[in-house]
């Protein structure tokens, strides 16, 4: 008897092709319906209708037509069980033997922004259960959900190697598929009607198998969206990201965009900012009227860590900044868009990796922060709530000028970026001392006020936390520091206010810290 095999497809790549070979080569009978048989009909491969099969119209405009006892019972039905066979003898059902099925583009749909009729409409029914009994039956079913697994299971079928141990790899991959579209589902009807869930349910594509992880005995995956975020950036040239290499990336991207990020700004009027990582830390940023200026004035901050660091800009990268990168050796680039002129310099240096990541691409909307602990994951909101300077009190006798508002605005904003305990030093919105890190926040002070030297007179001091003693204040003030900006909030914050007051320094209170771990 020939084998059965029932094909019900919304992505019909591929599928004309491989229902010729199915039937010319292994004898398969083809059981389809609605627009998937009218398909192959049309490219004359000899079809059996659903309905023909079961003997049962479809009803309820399509909703109801694979949910068939003729259907289920043939995929379900155990070869080997004698109770199996006197059922199918019984109700005169066909074996099923390969069952071909993708799903209702529901990811597409509310993609595009569909309303919820035509959102609810892409819910598959029928799908999901033919998959699922073909997964469940994998001793004697083949379950196909993707075109990729075409070629694949042609080449295994004419080795004679369809076997339990196959079957088994393509149950797993289709269950992960019913759970994917599952997941799109329940998280999509979760948002759109402002519930939360008491499970965390996430779906990700393998993006990429990566060489290792932050070590070389470390396995590592990348797992993602397809449309945004890291996976839609462009690699112009370079080696492969790395572990590391992304997460210095993502850290980097996240300070350089709290400046704004488009491909084009206005001259003189919009600020082009540069921000300078190493080992998920700034070691150097800046905004300034040209990124040649801004990248500069940051590499100024610390030169020596910015050795094999990654390099972000929130502008266009153009022929005057190029010549400036490529003399110091970098790991990776990464900005809205290169000059053509930019990118024949910066492909001389071949492992250089070049990265156009477009404003459009950006993944920034409803993101979460998820860390792992043992037996479970932290999750939280992202840091990136508006940051409101009106919101911020002066609470000392002096107050900081315009300029000195500026750079404070400017540390601020750089600081959150900066592991805890943060320092930042800035003067002339540049940084010119990072401490980051440090398990005492005057040790993380003593380290930026030490590498920003004799630059202090007049700069700025960040910091993410309060100030639960006066000292940091007092060793700042050695280093001529005229302004501070801090969360406040410490039980002895008068300490550091008076401490201030003594020294003729302006402090001013955010009234939100940003801790970094």
């Amino acid at each position: 008897m020939s084998p059965l095999a029932l094909v019900s497809v919304s992505d019909k790549k591929n599928i004309i092709q491989f229902c010729s070979e199915l039937v010319e080569k292994f004898n398969y009978k083809i059981l389809s319906s609605g627009g998937t048989a009218k398909h192959l009909i049309e490219a004359k491969i000899p079809v059996i209708k659903v309905a023909d099969f079961t003997n049962s119209q479809e009803i309820l405009g399509g909703r109801v037509k694979t949910l068939h006892p003729k259907i289920h019972g043939g995929i379900l039905a155990k070869r080997t069980d004698e109770k199996h066979i006197k059922d199918i003898e019984a109700n005169d059902l066909e074996l099923i033997d390969l069952v071909i099925v993708n799903l209702y583009p529901f990811k597409k749909t509310v993609e595009k922004g569909s309303n919820w009729e035509d959102a609810i409409e892409n819910i598959d029914i029928g799908g999901p259960s033919m998959i699922r009994s073909a997964a469940k039956n994998h001793k004697d079913v083949s379950v196909l959900i993707d075109p990729s697994q075409y070629q694949e299971f042609l080449e295994v079928s004419k080795k004679g190697d369809l076997n339990e141990e196959y079957r088994a790899k393509l149950a797993f991959e289709a269950f992960q598929h019913t759970a994917d579209y599952d997941t799109a589902i329940s998280n999509w009807i979760g948002k759109k009607k402002g519930l939360k869930s008491t499970k965390y349910i996430q779906s990700f594509p393998l993006i990429k198998t990566l060489r290792y992880g932050e070590n070389p005995h470390q396995n590592a995956f990348w797992f993602g969206s397809s449309n945004s975020g890291w996976n839609s950036a462009e690699q112009i040239q370079g080696k492969e990201l790395s572990y590391n290499n992304l997460l210095d990336l993502e850290s980097a991207l996240s300070t350089v965009l709290e400046f704004g990020y488009e491909e084009k700004r206005e001259p003189k009027k919009d600020k082009v900012a540069c921000v300078i990582l190493k080992h998920n830390n700034p070691c150097g940023a800046a905004i300034s009227n040209s990124p040649s200026e801004a990248f500069l004035n940051a590499l100024e901050c610390d030169s020596i860590s910015a050795f094999g660091g990654i390099v972000a800009f929130n502008s266009n990268v153009d022929y005057e900044v190029a010549i400036n990168l490529k003399d110091i050796f970098l790991e990776c680039v990464v900005a809205p868009s290169f000059d053509q002129k930019a990118l024949k310099i910066l492909k001389s240096k071949k492992n250089l990796r070049i990265l156009k990541l477009p404003k459009d691409k950006l993944a920034i909307k409803n993101q979460t922060v998820t860390k792992s602990i043992m037996g479970g994951l932290l999750i939280q909101d992202i840091d990136d709530s508006e940051e409101k300077a009106e919101s911020w009190i002066s609470v000392t006798k002096k107050i900081p000028s315009n300029q000195f508002n500026l750079d404070l605005n400017f540390a601020w904003k750089i600081c959150k970026h900066v592991k805890s305990n943060a320092i930042v030093i800035a003067k002339n919105q540049k940084t010119i001392g990072i401490g980051a890190g440090q398990m005492n926040r005057v040790g993380a002070a003593k380290i930026a006020l030490k590498a920003a030297g004799g630059l202090c007179s007049e700069a700025v001091l960040a910091s993410d936390g309060f100030f639960p003693f006066a000292d940091t204040v007092e060793i700042a003030n050695e280093y001529g520091i005229k302004a501070i900006i801090q969360p406040g909030g410490s039980l002895r914050d008068q300490e550091s206010i008076d401490m201030c007051n003594s020294k003729g320094i302006a402090m001013v209170f955010t009234q939100k810290r940003h801790f970094l771990h």
